[in-house]
């Protein structure tokens, strides 16, 4: 019986039969040689997932210094007439202020008892004969101020008040700290093109193998007529999968990773009053990993195909 339906959908259906059934055995002859595929998969996914796990670390670090940013106070120190009573009217008018969330008044006393406790020079400041150190206010912008622009023009604002002596951002090391996590998301990055490229490396050498292996029966398919697609198509489905698998299972690596690292990195941002809780690959991560890793065995697959296959049939 002839199947019903346009021309165009009938042969539709055929092509998307013929891909559906040599995607199913492509995978069905890799699950038959489990120890070979293994050693592969494992080999892109280490690939994989080595700069994927620098990458998704420099996220969350980023994410934690942009909170440390907008945590961070400035400090204005106010003149050595400025006691705290003038001090504390000061902080009043600028809690008032739109861009300003908090303002907290820290007086002689308890800057110098800090500074005791901090310094290490105790001993030293016993001998002084009175308290040398100014009021300070810390300020926290508010919310809204989150640009670097914004907080520098906030500053620079805060430092010519009247009574103000001079004015300090707590968050230059942030700067410096943003500026080290940019040289390792772009450092990730050239080391993910490196590792890319050998993956695709892998998953050629391996087709190549598989090309030889399947020498006699390339050339009877040949000899039958099949066409040069027909012959290509398990090949780049297996290089599809190899790249898929090992996506995969570099997901799981990341995961883990980020698992293991947990517990060193908290203790690290305990010592900055923080709390850091890693988070591995978000979705849109996680496909665009699965995709790489496709795609990268796909063209792996392609090279090895066309410098190999037409030495045992036509092209």
């Amino acid at each position: 019986m002839k199947p019903r339906g346009p021309r165009w959908l009938r042969r539709l259906a055929t092509w998307a039969a013929d891909h559906r059934r040599a995607a199913t055995d492509t995978l069905d002859r890799l699950i038959r040689a489990p120890l070979a595929t293994l050693m592969t998969v494992a080999a892109i996914a280490i690939a994989l997932a080595l700069p994927a796990t620098l990458l998704v670390i420099t996220d969350n670090l980023e994410g934690l210094a942009g909170d440390w940013r907008r945590g961070a106070a400035l400090s204005l120190f106010l003149a050595p007439n400025i006691d705290e009573a003038a001090g504390e009217q000061l902080a009043a008018a600028l809690r008032t202020r739109i861009d300003i969330g908090r303002v907290d008044v820290i007086s002689r006393e308890q800057g110098l008892a800090e500074f005791r406790q901090y310094s290490g020079l105790a001993g030293a400041l016993s001998q002084l004969p009175g308290n040398p150190l100014p009021v300070v206010l810390a300020v926290y912008p508010a919310a809204q101020v989150t640009g670097g622009d914004d907080v520098n023009a906030l500053l620079e604002g805060l430092a010519a008040l009247p009574g103000v002596d001079f004015a300090q951002a707590d968050a230059q090391w942030v700067k410096r700290l943003q500026a080290i996590l940019s040289l390792l998301r772009e450092g990730a990055l050239l080391l993910g093109a490196m590792l890319a490229l050998g993956v695709v490396l892998v998953v050629g050498n391996t087709i190549r193998l598989e090309i030889e292996n399947r020498r006699d029966e390339i050339q009877i398919m040949d000899l039958v007529g099949a066409t040069g697609a027909f012959i290509r198509r398990p090949f780049l489905y297996a290089g599809a999968w190899y790249g898929l698998l090992g996506a995969i299972l570099s997901w799981g690596l990341v995961d883990a990773a980020m698992a293991l690292l947990q517990a060193p990195v908290g203790r690290v941002a305990a010592l900055y009053d923080a709390q850091l809780r890693l988070a591995g690959l978000d979705l849109h991560q996680s496909l665009s990993l699965m995709g790489l890793g496709a795609l990268l065995g796909v063209v792996g697959s392609g090279i090895a195909v066309g410098r190999h296959l037409h030495r045992l049939q036509p092209v």
